[in-house]
């Protein structure tokens, strides 16, 4: 349904019919996201922007910034950018079959699956019956998500199940949410969305909200925000369109999102190389917000290690669940968004100790977690025969691990080919759960070697029946029981085990293994991933996330039509039809490095303080 046509109209939202049994449901429940719809008598929409307060002297000569964002309000059935390219082949592909060629072989493929579910192909199918290929709904439903700021696209709703009675922050657009539908619209060729949103994202940096009378971090990216449509100047016949971001401070928890940034500098990145248009990222800004997320990130502090340190809850995974201090999802995200920084930074004066800084840490950083986080049989054999209590500089076991903490499952669970980065290292603590989207993204972002890389891929092919079951993908493996699972999590009802974070699955990661096979050309693990996906996510109504060990049962608590289990559906799709489209999310080692990093494994780390000509930025 092309977006720039009449069916943007107030009417035809709440008459349209849709070929699935919920489609009017859904669009009733959607009014409400769509502000543009709101328009005045004439069809113009105001909109008004709230000051931007800024509290650092470096940035006295960024005035500029005020006006980054000349909002063009226009009629609602003006809108464009967001046209459908309906050029699709009609071959289909039912139970993981290809160009059904005859109505008694479709009989027999849809009596094969007990519900007769039939997808689209890859680049999009047709109908079975009467019945949307299940792309094309995807395409239907992503679009029916869109949110909408003075008559202009800006991002997509976290989801919108009007069969739940409580909305909580579902009808925001998160930051990480918004990646996978971003992705997937630049790969359509729908660039407007994306672009607003990087730039309307950008503007809400550095907000006026506290925690407690406690300001956010320079720098710092909100979680979420919302479209709010409010009487201008106390006159309810004239309204504006305002954005209310969430840092945070109305999440539960009140967790401070680590992630958003680095995702914004990653996206940012990929809509440069998906579009071929640098002037964004050239804006003084957007390269000034580029700034201010780094040195928020590259601050100094009291930490000794290249790693990040976050509190629990700061990312993917924002309850509490035994992630605090380096988890590895934001190392490798940070280590990504440092390398797309660096592509995308202007060559400066100002910017030369910036970019100093930033090589140093991907150096310090790449040995830290390929070195410290990487375990397979060989470097779990060295931990069973660690020696703890070491003091002095020659120490082995530098972290004063345990072998005591290598848990029974582990030692069942690691096959003898294949391997994976841990979930968290701190001193005298290792976790030794597997964490998808870590491991996934180490891959895509270079944090990881290549064989290290394979040897990821590889324990996802062992493991397949723990890791991706009937439903790909587990967020985390194993999940906490019992004890384990009242003390870590503060007994969260919400992550109970196999369920929500602890252990469910999660059909968005989808996108990200489709990425990191992509990469590593193995595309057929991530072909058997999406025909896994495919037999239930359309009758499933697109769900959050899966319970239970094999991912049988719809969660408990699960959202449908969650936004990013359908993006991340469909990127993956458009990958596996176009592989060389990965090239805008994947980043590579450059040879320099490479080469530092070769030179910090032949130095001599073990050397004292006291020699001459042996400086090291940081504790390895």
């Amino acid at each position: 349904m092309a977006l720039s046509e009449a069916s943007l109209c107030l009417n035809h939202m709440l008459l349209s019919n849709s070929s699935s049994n919920f489609g009017k449901q859904r669009n009733l429940g959607l009014v409400q996201f769509h502000h543009s719809l709101r328009t005045l008598g004439n069809g113009i929409k105001r909109c008004g922007f709230r000051s931007i307060s800024f509290c650092s002297t470096d940035r006295t000569n960024l005035t500029k910034r005020s006006c980054l964002l000349s909002c063009k309000c226009q009629r609602a059935d003006r809108v464009s950018g967001l046209t459908a390219d309906d050029g699709r082949p009609a071959s289909l592909s039912i139970n993981g079959k290809t160009n059904v060629s005859n109505v008694q072989e479709l009989n027999e493929l849809l009596q094969s699956d007990g519900e007769g579910v039939a997808s689209g192909d890859t680049n999009g199918g047709g109908t079975v019956g009467g019945r949307k290929g299940i792309e094309e709904e995807a395409w239907d439903l992503l679009k029916e998500s869109v949110v909408y700021y003075c008559g202009n696209p800006i991002g997509t709703i976290a989801a919108s199940d009007t069969s739940s009675s409580s909305i909580l922050n579902y009808d925001q657009v998160f930051i990480r949410d918004f990646i996978p539908s971003g992705i997937a619209f630049l790969l359509k060729g729908e660039y407007d969305i994306v672009r607003n949103f990087i730039l309307h994202t950008l503007q809400l940096q550095s907000w006026e909200k506290t925690m407690d009378c406690h300001s956010p971090g320079q720098g710092l990216m909100p979680a979420s925000f919302k479209v709010r449509t409010v009487p201008l100047d106390g006159d309810n016949s004239v309204t504006e369109d305002v954005l209310d971001p969430d840092f945070g401070e109305a999440a539960i928890g009140r967790v401070a999102p680590v992630d958003s940034g680095l995702w914004w500098i990653i996206l940012l990145r990929a809509y440069g190389k998906c579009t071929g248009d640098l002037s964004v990222q050239e804006r003084v800004d957007v390269q000034t917000g580029i700034k201010m997320i780094l040195k928020l990130c590259l601050a100094d502090g009291f930490d000794m290690f290249p790693t990040l340190l976050v509190t629990d809850g700061s990312c993917m995974i924002d309850r509490r669940m035994g992630i605090h201090g380096h988890p590895l999802e934001i190392q490798a995200l940070f280590y990504s968004a440092l390398l797309c920084a660096r592509e995308m930074l202007a060559p400066e004066d100002g910017s030369a100790d910036l970019i100093r800084a930033l090589n140093n840490r991907l150096v310090a950083l790449s040995f830290h977690i390929r070195e410290y986080y990487w375990i397979d049989m060989k470097k779990l054999n060295e931990i069973y025969r660690y020696k703890t209590e070491e003091y002095s500089y020659d120490a082995v076991n530098k972290f004063n691990i345990y072998p005591d903490q290598i848990p029974s499952w582990l030692v069942e669970f690691m096959p003898c080919r294949g391997g994976y980065l841990i979930g968290n290292l701190q001193p005298a603590h290792m976790d030794f759960r597997f964490f998808s989207l870590g491991n996934l993204w180490s891959i895509v972002g270079g944090l990881a070697t290549v064989d290290q890389s394979h040897a990821i891929l590889d324990l996802v092919e062992e493991k397949w029946s723990e890791l991706v079951a009937d439903m790909p993908l587990k967020i985390c493996y194993p999940a906490l029981e019992g004890q384990e699972w009242r003390i870590i999590t503060g007994s969260d009802p919400k992550n109970t085990a196999w369920s929500y974070h602890n252990g469910g699955s999660w059909p968005t990661l989808l996108w990200q293994l489709t990425v990191a096979c992509m990469k590593m050309n193995r595309p057929e693990i991530a072909e058997k991933a999406v025909m896994l996906a495919e037999r239930r996510l359309s009758r499933d109504k697109w769900p959050e996330y899966y319970d239970t060990r094999r991912a049988r049962f719809i969660g408990k608590q699960s959202r449908l039509f969650q936004t990013w289990s359908i993006a991340g559906y469909l990127v993956a799709k458009l990958l596996l039809a176009n592989p060389s489209a990965a090239k805008v999310l994947i980043t590579e080692e450059d040879s320099e490095l490479v080469n530092a990093f070769s030179c910090m494994l032949s130095a001599n780390p073990r050397r004292k303080r006291g020699r001459k000509g042996f400086k090291q930025p940081f504790i390895i």
